[in-house]
């Protein structure tokens, strides 16, 4: 057992790090015992951002400790912004750095991390830094715009890389099981029917099947003559669908056969129709924020189709109709009337939590619109069953 003037573990020293790097510097009188280097590198690369708390509360000037008489500052010690990030990709693993950096970026409200090329350049790249990036595109200028670009495209290009091959592979053909094709892989391989075709060439004494004819499936190609026309609301509940929505809409403007609209709205409309290959452009070219006229964009759209039993209307939007909704309700039962593929997305992201005005999507429904809240995935299943 050890005495009392022992040495405490190794374990016991770790946990009183810990602790004293969640509870701050203003615990070291209660919590005794020391940091290494590297932990007072912790400990003040957390308090430079979250001191903050502190002010927000109003708590400022006290010591937190037990001597009543020393005068205290809260205020985070002067380190340059570059410095701090440096120190804290340094010092902590790649999920924590993005767990800090989002609340210096949402719940501290620290701009100079996007408004500063150097200190754009250390953040890490997340759907969290591309949402602020867009919340703040207008301030964005110079090279601070380009490295914002690169930042977005580098988010983007994984969100595509994530989705397409699913995507495309659930919109453009089947297993053909009756034909079967030259093209070689192992996803097409028809083993069946290379057994059967190389029964003939069974060694009986080393009971071994010689195969000198592999079978495999070919793909049926589906042409898909329809019309696809995004329509997207970019009022500031919706980025988390405005950026799916841009990335949906380059996947589908690279599949043969369909025709992509890509139109954005709030009380205005842009037609992007000409950058929907181009998630990048399209969102550098949204405004997010602002009112809502649903009723003025899907009459815009009904104006771009031309055939419209080949064409299918995703409305993205939370459905919180800013203008009269009379022209919204009647532009739909014309479109439904008319046989245009009606859908109202509530959420398209991957987690497609739904926030939106439940009685205008119950109007909406009643016309023959069908709502719901999908993955990019589950919006490519809708999709595929219609156009087949």
């Amino acid at each position: 057992m050890p005495t009392d003037n022992s040495t405490p573990p190794a374990s016991d020293k770790a946990a009183v790090a810990r602790w004293r790097l969640v509870l701050g510097k203003y615990a070291q009188n209660k919590l005794s015992g020391g940091l290494t280097p590297e932990q007072m590198r912790m400990e003040q690369a957390l308090d430079y951002l979250y001191s903050r708390e502190y002010r927000g509360r109003g708590v400022r000037g006290q010591d937190g400790g037990d001597d009543k008489g020393k005068g205290g500052s809260l205020d985070p010690s002067q380190i340059s912004i570059p410095h701090w990030l440096s120190e804290v990709r340094d010092l902590f693993p790649k999920e924590t750095v993005e767990r800090i950096e989002k609340h210096a970026l949402e719940r501290y409200g620290m701009t100079e991390l996007v408004t500063d090329e150097e200190t754009l350049k250390k953040l890490e790249p997340s759907m969290g830094l591309l949402k602020i990036l867009l919340s703040f595109r207008g301030q964005l200028k110079g090279k601070v715009l380009e490295e914002a670009r690169r930042v977005i495209r580098k988010v983007v290009e994984e969100l595509r890389r994530k989705l397409e091959t699913e995507i495309r592979n659930k919109l453009t053909g089947r297993v053909n099981r009756f034909r079967h094709s030259n093209m070689k892989s192992a996803q097409n391989l028809d083993w069946r029917g290379t057994i059967r075709r190389n029964l003939k060439n069974y060694d009986v004494k080393r009971k071994q099947l010689i195969v000198d004819d592999v079978r495999f499936f070919s793909r049926v190609e589906r042409h898909l003559p329809w019309t696809v026309i995004l329509c997207v609301d970019q009022s500031g509940s919706m980025t988390d669908s405005v950026i799916y929505s841009a990335v949906m809409a380059g996947i589908l403007a690279a599949l043969p056969m369909i025709r992509i609209k890509l139109v954005v709205f709030d009380t205005s409309i842009v037609d992007l129709s000409d950058h929907a290959d181009d998630p990048v452009e399209v969102l550098m070219s949204v405004q997010l924020g602002g009112g809502t006229d649903i009723g003025r964009a899907v009459t815009y759209c009904e104006k771009l189709m031309e055939t419209p039993h080949r064409t299918v209307l995703v409305l993205v939007s939370d459905f919180e109709e800013g203008a009269k909704p009379q022209i919204l309700l009647a532009t739909i039962r014309r479109l439904a009337e008319a046989k245009v593929r009606l859908i109202g997305l509530a959420a398209l992201d991957m987690e497609a939590n739904p926030s939106y005005d439940r009685r205008m999507a119950e109007k909406l429904a009643g016309l023959g619109m069908d709502i719901a809240a999908l993955t990019p995935n589950q919006l490519a299943d809708w999709l595929a069953k219609i156009i087949r």
